[in-house]
């Protein structure tokens, strides 16, 4: 490979110009809505694609929806399908720490500079339909709007032979639904951004389920009667084929191991036993099924695949912020949970995969979530809590998490800090101050309550 003069110290300099036009191009996307401010339309993404050439058909797809697990989901289905040997892209959201994170590239975030060439790219075109949008008095392009075009712009460019990507909120209306992807997968559907989405399971899982494609594979995991009933509804109208966890799939067995699990999974094409997982919780196993039997339906039509590939595949798998331990002595782990279906989950992990006698948490929580859910889910496992708040403006107060908190905990068992920083040490203080033994054994601090307050405290524990 050539190397132009200058050698390191000239790839040094153009990596720092990079990630400052990386964050002046982030400067000017946060300043457009925020992704909780939706437009219930795909008419405007759909514009910029049209005049971009239709990037998004320059690939195959896995679309994944669902309240909870979507992520790690996404994540698992990625690295199976890349252990298969194709090129693949993956667009999650929201980020841990770069907003490179959101748009990966066979399962590394993409560079600063290609970041920067994408949008150079791209953003004629955006100005184009801002000023068609603003013209019809109606807001430019969101937050989420440019980075959905970002996203099938890079995969486009790439190329990648297939991209999973993960629904930013909803389904049928939301901007990365401008896909046609071969395989729609659903996870656990519950109550969540009911504000966007409507007040009834019902109304949600139908406009989740408005990611399956005419003639598509629908993967679904168990679901409540209500979800079920509307998901398998749209599929039968749009003839999908129907893949549901407790009748085509299943996760057989599973058995707690060092540092994961063991997993017996049975898909429509075989069923693959002692596969080890290197993710807590048993939401993780429900979550590798679904990417297994989504992987089957792209790669081989349902047929089974080689057992050692998903051997490798699901042993390599990673989900950063999900049960993840970042600090030893005493153990701390962030979790990203943000509403009580996904704390439930955590709650579960936490009794199973941890031996922890005295835990206390950090929590911080959104404005627009169930906060007395999330904090009545966490009150059983947890000795004290302090509340906090994120980076996030859209974090709720301090100390009217607190009076929450008061009336879930009782006062005695509550204490409020203004920063995650201080959290942190009060709560790592606190843990130590139950430690009778002093050598940290079975005592632990929990960071939750929404992705960025896991962001956070990674960044400030050196993970990020």
């Amino acid at each position: 490979m050539s190397r132009r003069k200058g050698g390191d110290a000239a790839d040094a300099v153009d990596g720092a110009a990079a990630r400052a036009d990386l964050d002046r191009i982030w400067a000017h996307i946060v300043a457009r809505a925020p992704e909780h401010e939706i437009n219930p339309s795909l008419d405007r993404v759909q514009r910029v694609m049209e005049i971009l050439g239709d990037p998004q058909r320059a690939f195959r797809a896995v679309h994944v929806t669902g309240t909870n697990g979507k992520t790690s989901t996404a994540r698992m289905a990625e690295r199976l399908v890349r252990e298969h040997g194709l090129r693949t892209g993956l667009f999650t959201s929201p980020h841990l720490t770069s907003v490179t994170e959101r748009i990966q590239i066979d399962g590394e975030p993409i560079s600063a500079q290609r970041f920067v060439d994408t949008w150079n790219d791209v953003f004629p075109y955006v100005q184009i339909v801002d000023a068609e949008l603003v013209g019809e008095g109606r807001a430019r392009l969101s937050f989420f709007e440019v980075l959905v075009v970002l996203a099938y712009a890079a995969f486009a460019d790439a190329p990648v032979d297939v991209a999973v990507v993960e629904v930013g909120m909803g389904g049928e209306w939301d901007s990365t639904n401008v896909l046609d992807a071969e395989v729609a997968v659903i996870a656990p559907v519950a109550l969540d951004h009911q504000a966007w989405l409507g007040d009834t399971i019902e109304e949600i899982a139908r406009t989740k389920a408005g990611i399956i494609k005419d003639g598509a594979t629908a993967v679904v995991a168990t679901q409540v009667e209500e979800a079920a009933e509307e998901i398998a509804a749209v599929a039968q109208a749009r003839h999908a084929r129907l893949l549901r966890e407790g009748e085509e799939l299943a996760v057989v067995e599973r058995t707690v191991a060092v540092g994961g699990q063991l997993l017996t999974l049975r898909t429509a094409g075989a069923v693959y036993q002692d596969v080890y997982l290197p993710l807590f919780g048993e939401h993780q196993a429900h979550n590798a099924l679904l990417a297994l039997a989504a992987g089957e339906a792209l790669l081989t039509g349902g047929r089974a695949l080689d057992g050692a590939v998903v051997e490798a595949a699901f042993g390599d798998a990673t989900s950063p912020g999900r049960l993840e331990v970042v600090r030893s002595s005493p153990t701390v782990v962030v979790d990203a949970a943000h509403n009580p279906a996904g704390v439930d989950a955590l709650v579960a992990a936490l009794d199973e995969a941890f031996a922890f006698t005295r835990l206390v948490g950090v929590v911080g929580i959104l404005g627009d979530k169930d906060a007395e859910g999330v904090l009545a889910a966490l009150e059983p496992v947890l000795a004290e809590i302090v509340v906090t708040q994120s980076s996030s403006p859209r974090s709720t107060p301090p100390d009217e998490l607190a009076e929450i908190a008061n009336d879930v905990f009782g006062e005695d068992r509550v204490h409020v800090t203004e920063t995650l920083a201080e959290a942190l040490q009060v709560a790592v203080d606190l843990a130590e101050a139950g430690d009778e033994t002093g050598v940290g054994t079975g005592t632990g601090v929990l960071v939750t309550g929404s992705v960025i307050m896991a962001a956070d405290a990674r960044i400030l524990l050196g993970r990020g």
